[in-house]
């Protein structure tokens, strides 16, 4: 027997142990009982294998190579440092960008925590990286005349902006919340005013309404949703509470606006408003896959991303190699989405 027929035995060979396979795997992956997604179309004729390239997304004076934001979640705390290590290393692999956890420690105490945080040299000078400061400690400052101590913040950790997360309901719920006197619209307003930061505005989980978005949209900020539907910090702070989930304020945890929701509120605003100031979107809030992110995207009438926070947090944790398999996933899913699926 030659060579070339020896060959030909073994891929024949091959051949037959997958297709023994198929059979097998065939009798337990009958999909009667599951739903099809009827958020698309599926159009096995109209696309190709995607060849990979970038997709390339406006970021305020950069750019990211895919259309996915690591959202907020890590703050100065045990394993933080670990966690945004692994998930700079990423975006900077991948070319995307993150938004860091509550910045407030550095804010009170420039030396405390630094190390968990100062990660520019990690992600590089490229990709983009958002310090993050809630609306109280923003109200606070720019009632005191301190709005140069964000500017230092944000130069200190060398980021390209700030985001501002909006978290009245979690404030009330919290035991040691921190009470607003202002509007958030306001406060945000007033910082735009005082200063040329760039800013991300973002809700924490419970989403926003149509007249909150309609504000937002009007001023030169890039809007992340925070929709209902993710990680809901209002449940979490009743859940530390005396009577955890027993207390009165429960109804309040279900309150807010869904992913779904919010694209329609912006999209609908957007044709009332005509042309808009706003910069961008990120939709986050239960984005579970690539599959809702492409369809968030593709929906929304505006430049957008789609961020996950859980999601990445979980992986980071684990080790960089997971985190890698995760968000490489992810890119091949939103490139084939692109290229077979269209919106019913």
């Amino acid at each position: 027997m030659n060579a070339l027929g020896k060959e030909e035995r073994v891929k024949d060979k091959d051949i037959s142990d997958r297709k023994k396979e198929h059979i097998e795997l065939a009798m337990r992956s009958q999909l009667a009982h599951w739903s099809n997604d009827k958020r698309f179309y599926y159009e096995p004729l109209l696309g190709k294998h995607p060849d990979k390239q970038d997709v390339n997304v406006r970021f305020f004076d950069k750019e990211l190579r895919f259309p996915i934001w690591v959202s907020s979640m890590t703050g100065g705390a045990k394993g933080a440092r670990h966690i945004n290590e692994n998930l700079a290393r990423a975006c900077s692999e991948f070319g995307l960008g993150m938004g860091l956890g509550s910045c407030r420690p550095l804010l009170e105490d420039p030396s405390k925590y630094l190390e968990d945080f100062a990660i520019r040299s990690i992600i590089g000078p490229k990709q983009p990286l958002f310090a993050n400061l809630g609306i109280a400690q923003i109200e606070k400052s720019v009632k005191s005349g301190e709005v140069s101590k964000i500017e230092d913040l944000v130069g200190l950790l060398d980021a390209d902006g700030l985001i501002v997360h909006v978290n009245p309901l979690q404030e009330w719920i919290q035991p040691e919340g921190d009470r607003l006197v202002t509007p958030p619209i306001q406060t945000i307003q007033s910082l735009l005013e005082k200063t040329d930061i760039q800013l991300i505005v973002k809700e924490v989980g419970q989403g926003m309404g149509p007249g909150s978005l309609k504000e937002l949209m009007q001023l030169p900020v890039i809007i992340e949703f925070g929709a209902y539907g993710g990680t809901n910090f209002s449940q979490l702070e009743i859940s530390r509470r005396d009577g955890g989930n027993e207390s009165e304020l429960q109804e309040l945890a279900y309150l807010g606006h869904t992913a779904d929701e919010m694209v329609t509120y912006f999209n609908n605003e957007k044709i009332r408003l005509g042309d808009i100031a706003c910069k961008g979107v990120i939709v986050s809030g239960g984005i579970k896959n690539y599959l809702d992110g492409y369809y968030f995207v593709k929906r929304l009438s505006h430049t957008a991303v789609y961020g996950q926070a859980s999601a990445m947090l979980h992986h980071a944790r684990i080790s960089y190699e997971s985190l890698q398999n995760f968000i490489r996933e992810q890119i091949d899913g939103y490139l084939l989405a692109s290229e077979l699926l269209t919106l019913r």
